[in-house]
């Protein structure tokens, strides 16, 4: 009788332990972009934005911040990610004021500041455009593993930029957490988004 009132006790411990583990990881958000916390790149960054103010990724902190580095004068895909960051920041209604977006350029020689200002707010007027000389820039895209290249066009000034696409994504206390891929929808990064804003 004992030996079965043990096994009993031992059953309902291990349920019950099975029941904390599932609560714990019930409580992990299930984020849709790549989860990079404790990544070793991505620390931040010491540029300008197009009202000449030096900006650091600790100037955001208290809000969920992506970067993302673009340029101008890109005839796809960073219009395509800008749009959708303004998206997310429309579905997030009210709290949109918690979301910091920053595009760095990847063209400082033709993306001065007068551009960026006309450019990235134009997406959404909380967004801002960052720019450096291009040691700096090259610095910084080498910090966040980023991939950039010029590539000549068919006149001999004229070229174009193939870069990385992702969308880098801090929580309020200034750490990386994630990294949205192109194809994210606006669903899913609204969501991580939104996962960040909690905690």
């Amino acid at each position: 009788m004992r030996g079965a009132q043990f096994a009993l006790s031992a059953l309902a411990m291990a349920g019950t332990g099975s029941m904390l583990v599932a609560c714990g990881e019930a409580q992990k958000p299930a984020f849709r972009s790549i989860d990079v916390t404790g990544a070793n790149f991505g620390q931040g960054f010491a540029l300008t934005d197009f009202n000449g103010q030096p900006r650091t990724l600790a100037d955001y902190k208290g809000k969920v911040v992506a970067v993302f580095f673009g340029f101008t004068q890109c005839p796809d895909a960073c219009p395509t990610a800008m749009l959708k960051l303004a998206e997310v920041s429309k579905a997030l209604g009210a709290d949109a004021g918690h979301l910091q977006v920053v595009m760095i350029t990847l063209d400082p020689e033709r993306d001065t500041p007068e551009l960026l200002k006309n450019y990235v707010p134009a997406f959404d007027p909380s967004f801002t455009g960052l720019y450096g000389t291009p040691a700096q820039i090259a610095e910084t895209a080498k910090s966040y593993k980023a991939y950039y290249n010029r590539v000549k066009g068919a006149g001999a000034q004229s070229y174009t930029i193939d870069h990385s696409t992702f969308t880098y994504l801090y929580d309020p206390q200034g750490r990386l957490r994630l990294m949205a891929r192109h194809e994210i929808d606006t669903n899913d990064l609204t969501a991580d988004v939104k996962a960040l804003m909690r905690g």
